[in-house]
C-alpha cells in the first residue's frame, strides 16, 4: 500500500498541515512520507466516535466480535512484505524477528477470538432464588463482565508489531467489547498506519460501528496527556518507559473520574544461577546468557539485566564466557537515537559506580545508533547500597553480583523492585535450595522460570507477563495471554430482573452455550 502520512478518526484518514517524519536508525536518515499529527480538536473527535460506537459494539455477538478480530488478522496478513520492509525501515529490526512479530500478532487477535467465542470471559454466575430461605429469602442474583468503555492504548517502541496497533492490548480490549484509540508511537509511524488500515477495512467488512477503532498520530507528550485526560476513555494500556507510564497514571488518577491505567513499565528480570548448575554448566550458561542478552539489540522488556549467584570459581568462568561471548557479538541497532544515547548513558552511570568492575565496557559503536554489549560485576553488598545498580538499562547490558551465601542472596532478593520474571538455572541438587527462594519470588515477579532465557513470552492461556510494581502499574492483571481480556471488563449483578430482560449470557436456557456458576456448581456449556 502507498503511505499518505494520514491518521484515522474511524474510518475517515485526516491530513493536517503540520507534521514529522519517520527515521532509518540504520542508516541514520530521514523517511518519507511526512505524517499528519493530530491535536486536542481530534483527540475530542476519536474519544465522541468511540463512546458512541460503544453502546452498539459492547452488545455485538460473540461471534460477531470473534470475525471482526479474524478478519483483522486476515488484512495483516495480506499487507504482506511491504508491511515488513516498511517496519524494518523504521525500527532497524530485522525482517525474520518482524515476521515472527506478525505471525504473534495474528496468532493472539485469532486466539483472542476463541476465547470470545468460548464464553468463559463472560464469568457468568447464577444464584437462583431462595424464597422459602430463613430467616430472610434470597433473591434471583446474575452476574455476567460487561466492557469498562473506549481504551486508549499506546503503541511500544520495541515491538512495533505485537504491543502496538494491533498489538495485544487493542486486541483484548476489542474482544472485551471496548472501542480503542490508538495513540502511535512517533518511532513507526508507517507501520501504523498499515495496521490501521488493516483494522478499519475490518471495521467496514464487518458492518460494526465507526468509532470502533481509530489512530491518532503524532510526536507529542500532549497528545497522549489529552486522550488519557478525555473523559470518554476508561482505561489505558500501555508499554514504554517507568517515566511514560508514571506520567500517565498521574494524568488518570487526576481525572474527575480517575480512571486504571494498565502500564508496563521497567524490569531487570534476575537470573539465579545455583551452585550445581553453575558447576555442571558455566560456560555454556555463559554463552546462552550472553545471547539472551543481545537479543533484539537488548530492547526487549524481559532482557535479563541481573545475575545472582553464590561467589565460586564456577562463577568466575560463567563470567568469563559470558564477555568473550559478548565482546563476540557485534553491536546491534537500536530502535531510535533517542534510545540509544539513553543506553549510553545507562552504561556510563553503571561503570561510573564505585566498586563496579568492567569485565565488557559496552556502550556506543562506530556506526550510528549501535549500542555494544556491557557487563559489570559487583558484590551483593555494593549492589544493595547503590539504587542505581537495580535501574533498568534499556539495551544488551546486564549486572552480575556476588553473594557471599544463602542468606546475602536472599536478602538481595527481597531487596529488589518487582520484576517481569525472575529465572532459576538449577540441577536437581539445588531443588532443596531453589524450594526456600520461591516463595521470595513469588513476591517478586510475574513469571518464574527454570532452565531457560526470560526473552520470549509465549501468548497462550497460563502466560503472565506483569508483575509488581515497577514492573507493571498492577500486578493482579497480564498483558500477554488470555486473561489480559479482564482488564477491561467490570462485573455487573442483576438482581430479580424479569426473565425476558436478562442478558443471553444469564438467561436460562443458555442460549450462549458457554459454562456458567450455577448455585456454586460448574454447570458446562450445553
Amino acid at each position: 500500500m502507498t503511505l499518505t502520512g494520514d491518521f484515522f478518526i474511524g474510518s475517515r484518514r485526516i491530513a493536517r498541515p503540520a507534521g514529522f517524519r519517520a527515521f532509518n536508525p540504520a542508516a541514520d536518515t530521514l523517511l518519507e512520507p511526512e505524517f499528519s499529527a493530530a491535536g486536542p480538536d481530534d483527540v475530542d473527535a476519536a474519544c465522541a466516535l468511540a463512546m458512541e460506537a460503544f453502546l452498539v459494539y459492547r452488545e455485538t455477538s460473540p461471534d460477531q466480535r470473534a470475525r471482526f478480530l479474524e478478519t483483522i488478522a486476515d488484512n495483516i496478513e495480506a499487507l504482506g512484505d511491504a508491511l515488513i520492509e516498511r517496519t524494518s525501515l523504521e525500527t532497524g529490526l530485522p525482517a525474520a524477528r518482524l515476521q515472527g512479530e506478525r505471525g504473534r500478532t495474528c496468532g493472539q487477535l485469532r486466539l483472542f477470538a476463541q476465547v470470545i467465542r468460548a464464553g468463559d470471559w463472560t464469568g457468568a454466575r447464577l444464584d437462583t432464588a431462595l424464597p422459602e430461605r430463613q430467616p430472610l429469602p434470597r433473591p434471583d442474583l446474575r452476574q455476567r463482565k460487561i466492557a469498562l468503555g473506549p481504551v486508549a492504548v499506546f503503541g511500544a517502541s520495541n515491538f512495533p508489531l505485537a504491543f502496538s496497533v494491533a498489538g495485544g492490548d487493542t486486541a483484548s480490549a476489542l474482544a472485551a467489547g471496548c472501542p480503542v484509540v490508538v495513540k502511535a508511537h512517533p518511532a513507526h509511524p508507517g507501520a501504523s498506519e498499515m495496521a490501521a488500515s488493516a483494522i478499519a477495512d475490518a471495521v467496514r467488512t464487518c458492518g460494526l460501528p465507526d468509532g470502533v477503532f481509530s489512530l491518532l498520530a503524532g510526536d507529542s507528550h500532549e497528545l497522549g496527556g489529552a486522550l488519557v485526560a478525555d473523559p470518554r476513555i476508561k482505561a489505558v494500556g500501555f508499554t514504554g518507559s517507568r517515566a511514560g507510564g508514571m506520567a500517565l497514571m498521574h494524568i488518570a488518577a487526576q481525572r474527575p473520574e480517575p480512571i486504571p491505567v494498565f502500564a508496563e513499565m521497567s524490569a531487570i528480570n534476575p537470573v539465579l544461577l545455583l551452585p550445581a548448575a553453575l558447576d555442571d554448566r558455566a560456560d555454556a550458561l555463559g554463552q546462552a546468557f550472553a545471547g539472551s542478552l543481545c537479543m533484539g539489540a537488548g530492547q526487549f522488556c524481559t532482557n535479563p539485566g541481573l545475575v545472582l549467584a553464590m561467589e565460586s570459581p564456577s562463577l568466575d568462568r560463567f563470567i568469563a564466557a559470558a564477555a568473550e561471548a559478548l565482546r563476540a557479538t557485534p553491536a546491534g541497532v537500536m530502535l531510535t537515537p533517542g534510545i540509544h544515547a539513553s543506553y549510553v548513558r545507562g552504561v556510563e552511570t553503571l561503570a561510573g559506580v564505585e566498586g563496579v568492575e568492567q569485565a565488557v565496557p559496552g556502550g556506543t559503536a562506530d556506526a550510528p545508533n549501535r549500542g555494544r554489549s556491557a557487563l559489570f560485576v559487583v558484590t551483593a553488598e555494593a549492589f544493595m547500597a547503590e539504587p542505581r545498580l537495580g535501574e533498568e538499562v534499556f539495551g544488551p547490558a546486564s549486572v552480575v553480583v556476588r553473594c557471599r551465601d544463602e542468606a546475602e542472596l536472599l536478602r538481595l532478593i527481597d531487596d529488589l523492585e518487582g520484576q517481569l520474571t525472575a529465572t532459576l538455572h538449577l540441577e536437581p541438587a539445588d531443588h532443596d535450595l531453589a524450594r526456600r527462594l520461591l516463595p521470595h519470588l513469588e513476591t517478586k515477579a510475574g513469571r518464574i522460570l527454570a532452565n531457560g532465557w526470560p526473552t520470549g513470552v509465549e501468548v497462550s492461556h497460563a502466560m503472565v507477563h506483569g508483575g509488581p510494581f515497577p514492573a507493571t502499574s498492577d500486578p493482579r492483571f497480564t498483558s500477554v495471554g488470555t486473561l489480559a481480556i479482564d482488564r477491561f471488563l467490570r462485573p455487573v449483578c442483576y438482581q430479580a430482573l424479569p426473565a425476558d430482560l436478562l442478558p443471553a449470557a444469564l438467561a436460562d436456557h443458555n442460549p450462549l452455550k458457554i459454562n456458567r456458576l450455577v448455585d456454586g456448581v460448574l454447570r458446562p456449556a450445553g
